[in-house]
């Protein structure tokens, strides 16, 4: 053994015990619950933040603040994911999905928010301690530093191809869309870059709460009473809580006479309702009613007129929940369990036959985010003989003189002219009716007859329809 004296060890750092921020973790676990067991975030969020609240003290800027995190992260998912993988040195897919959901929700706060570039990397660094252990937080801080040298636009300038040598590859990061979608977007549209930016920029956008009055039994006057609540834009029974609103805390909304409706759903229906028949007017069909929403705005226009709605859905529980919103309806109506492709009626039976088809939802990505990231070009495929046999159920099931009404939450080509064009072809005895009168004061809807709202242009889901009436 060695004479020489010990030397003593230097002290080191003390262990801290990570600190849970409540928000951040509540916005971890959200993103963890859509990426491992795919549901939705406007379905995950909510009875999270109620939670919170309860258990946590939750105020009304945890909850913003919380919301923020979730929805703006799954919106900006692939200008992010092509930031990281700029930052990690290895694909991303080898990263793991816990680790990555950290580095998102941390690339978020650095590029989106306006949270300091400091506050947002030990934010984000504190909360991996938490959800992954040190280890872990050290790489989650190494990158989160290398993401913060740059703003967003200065990210983009790196990873974004230039639109000029590849545009839809171009649009993709820049607007966080998959390079698919952006085509078929762009399809739809008709061409121009303009246009394109616009829609994508629009699907990025947080979408008001829009309330819908079921007539004779709310008014949008009795809304309008709400705090922070406006007129819709285009629809008399619409109103929107501009900033945010929580709808449950609405009187008319928790008795069921007023519900949550997108005003281009809302639109759907009135034009629907308002197209004209030949003959009686008596009975109405819902052919895909599921869950409920234009169904109940349906029965209360058909109770205004004295006429009676059949709403049929194929599945129990969206059966159920049909049965829900159309409970109080102050006119006759029938809710049925049936397969729309086999009916459970004789053909001719309806005056009125409206089928708001199941689709890729792409209409819809301001209010489902993590839904472009879920579809894949092969859905269409799948969708495409369901959506035929429904349109073709509505024609068999309209009387001579009677109207059928095709809708869709999509504006993709394949899923809204093609079906209609196709079905038509093999039916003869209808004739196209112009949509467009139908929607009085609703500006911008094309060449006609048929009708496509946009994010861009309507404020509005991008809602398809086309109405057909039967001559022989």
């Amino acid at each position: 053994m060695s004479d020489q004296p010990r030397r003593p060890r230097k002290p080191g750092k003390p262990y801290r015990k990570p600190q849970k921020d409540p928000v951040r973790f509540l916005a971890f676990e959200a993103l963890r619950a859509v990426d491992e067991r795919d549901a939705y975030a406007n379905l995950v969020l909510p009875p999270l933040l109620r939670k919170a609240r309860e258990q946590e003290g939750f105020d009304g800027r945890d909850a913003a603040l919380a919301t923020e995190l979730v929805y703006g992260t799954l919106r900006r998912q692939g200008t992010y994911d092509a930031v990281l993988a700029a930052c990690v040195d290895r694909p991303l897919r080898e990263v793991d999905p816990p680790v990555l959901d950290v580095l998102s929700l941390g690339a978020h706060q650095l590029l989106g928010t306006r949270i300091p570039t400091h506050a947002a990397v030990s934010a984000s660094v504190e909360l991996a301690r938490v959800v992954l252990g040190d280890g872990r937080a050290k790489f989650v801080n190494a990158v989160l530093r290398k993401v913060g040298r740059h703003d967003l636009d200065g990210w983009l300038e790196q990873v974004a191809p230039p639109y000029d040598e590849d545009p839809e590859d171009h649009l993709a990061v820049v607007h966080s869309h998959p390079r698919w979608i952006v085509s078929a977007l762009w399809d739809s549209l008709g061409g121009g870059r303009a246009g394109i930016e616009d829609l994508l920029e629009a699907d990025n956008e947080r979408p008001e709460v829009t309330l819908v009055a079921r007539p004779g039994r709310a008014t949008a006057g009795e809304l309008l009473r709400e705090p922070a609540a406006e007129p819709g834009r285009w629809s008399p029974y619409a109103v929107r809580l501009t900033e945010g609103g929580e709808p449950g805390a609405v009187e008319a909304v928790r008795e069921g006479r007023a519900g949550v409706q997108d005003e281009g759903s809302q639109l759907v229906a009135l034009a629907f309702a308002n197209a004209p028949v030949e003959g009686r007017d008596e009975l109405w069909l819902d052919g895909c009613a599921g869950p409920g929403g234009k169904a109940a705005l349906l029965a209360a226009l058909a109770a205004e007129r004295g006429a009676a709605l059949v709403a049929a859905e194929k599945q129990p529980h969206r059966a159920g929940l049909v049965a829900k919103a159309l409970h109080g309806n102050p006119g006759p109506y029938q809710v049925v369990t049936a397969d729309g492709t086999r009916p459970a009626w004789r053909p001719g039976t309806f005056d009125r036959v409206l089928v708001d088809v199941p689709c890729t939802g792409l209409g819809a990505l301001r209010r489902r985010p993590e839904a472009r990231w879920r579809r894949r070009p092969e859905d269409l495929e799948g969708f495409a003989p369901l959506q035929r046999g429904l349109l073709e159920m509505a024609l068999r099931s309209v009387r001579v003189g009677g109207v059928v009404g095709y809708a869709t939450c999509s504006p993709h080509l394949a899923e809204t002219r093609a079906v209609v064009t196709d079905v038509l072809k093999r039916h003869p005895g209808f004739e196209s009716l112009d949509a467009r009168p139908l929607l009085p004061g609703v500006s911008l809807l094309g060449d006609g007859p048929d009708v496509q709202l946009w994010p861009h242009l309507h404020g509005t889901d991008a809602m398809y329809l086309a109405l057909v009436r039967r001559v022989s």
